[in-house]
Order: structure tokens, then C-alpha cells, then sequence
């Protein structure tokens, strides 16, 4: 296995704002690319796959553009059993997705891939968030919908705000996937490719 070395630039490769505040939580620096990447899922790709993919192919896309760098790529699709659901980007849509999940187990599918294209590192992994939905009212989707305006989640719901009023269970063992980035698994990752964690002294 090949390590690179914690002076070098770490990426984020995402624009997700929901990524870069769990990042941020790491209190290390890093910078933010946007990664070209068709995120359209292949002919017969269940979610799982779908998302260990474009975390892989979104890392490369940005590597790609800093070689030197250590970069982060991730990607969650909710598992709807064994169909993607992946971002509405609609009201219309956000409602269609709450009514199908409603008295629903659904999983959510979180990937992440680290990589450094000059040392050839590379490492993913994913985790899975199993979220057991309440059987909603049409009222109550709407009124979560028009308050949070979730349309850029996957499945519509955002568990760090309102949407958690949305839920009767969440199980996993990396919580920060179900926002977007399994932050357990990162760390690992991130240590594994030579970056220290832990190595600032926060005045109190």
C-alpha cells in the first residue's frame, strides 16, 4: 500500500454543502473541486454499486485535475428495496419520493473513495443506513416539503433538520453517512493515505 504524505493538499471532490460542513468537522484544510462525472445509473446497477461507483469516479475526475493532491469523492442513492432514488430536484418529485417511502425501511447507500493519483493510493468504501419512514400524511409531506425544501437530498429528507420528525428509527454505524459523507470511514481512509488527524490544539 502506498502513503502519501500529510503535507499534501487535501480535495473535496464534491459541491455538496452538506459534504463540506462534515469535512469541515475534521478541522484540517482542504479545498473544494467540482467533479465532472454522469452520475446516470447503468442498465441493471443496483444502488449499492451505483454509489461506490460515482464516489470512485468522481475521486479520479478531481485527481485527475490535482495529481498531487489526496482527494475525496462520495455519493449516496437511497436503496428503495433494490431500486436508486437519488436527488427530486423538484416539489413534485420530493412528493412522489415521501409517499413511496411512507411505513418504508428504506437504505441509504453512502459512499466514499480516497485517492492520490501519484502514488497511486486509493481506497473506498461504503456504508448503509438503514431509516424506517412514519406512514405520512399527505399534509404532513407537504408541510415538511414547503418548510425544509430538501430537493437537493437523496429520498427527499434530511435528517439534521425537520426531516428527522419524518422517521421512527435510523440504524447504522457511521451516522454521518445518512447526511452525506460517512465521516468513520473517512477518517480512516484519510489516515491510511498519510494525513494526520488530530494534530491541532484548539485553544479553549
Amino acid at each position: 500500500m502506498n502513503s502519501v504524505s500529510q503535507n499534501r493538499q487535501l480535495v473535496l471532490g464534491s459541491t455538496s454543502r452538506y459534504r463540506r460542513e462534515l469535512l469541515d468537522r475534521l478541522l484540517i484544510p482542504f479545498s473544494v473541486a467540482a467533479p465532472d462525472v454522469d452520475e446516470t445509473p447503468l442498465k441493471g446497477e443496483g444502488p449499492a454499486i451505483l454509489a461506490a461507483r460515482l464516489a470512485l469516479a468522481k475521486a479520479n475526475a478531481v485527481a485527475r485535475q490535482f495529481p498531487q493532491a489526496v482527494v475525496v469523492g462520495s455519493d449516496q442513492v437511497a436503496d428503495f428495496h433494490g431500486v436508486p432514488l437519488g436527488k427530486p430536484g423538484t416539489h413534485d418529485k420530493a412528493v412522489i419520493q415521501l409517499r413511496q417511502m411512507r411505513g418504508h425501511t428504506i437504505v441509504f447507500q453512502t459512499a466514499v473513495a480516497v485517492v492520490c493519483h501519484e502514488t497511486g493510493f486509493a481506497q473506498q468504501g461504503i456504508a448503509a443506513v438503514r431509516v424506517k419512514f412514519r406512514d405520512l400524511t399527505d399534509d404532513e409531506i407537504e408541510n415538511y416539503l414547503r418548510a425544509e425544501r430538501p430537493y437537493d437530498c437523496a429520498g427527499s429528507a434530511k435528517s439534521e433538520g425537520l426531516g428527522i420528525a419524518l422517521l421512527d428509527a435510523i440504524d447504522s454505524d457511521d451516522p454521518t453517512a445518512l447526511v452525506g459523507l460517512p465521516l468513520i470511514r473517512t477518517c480512516q481512509m484519510l489516515r491510511a493515505a498519510g494525513i494526520t488527524l488530530l494534530s491541532t490544539k484548539v485553544s479553549s
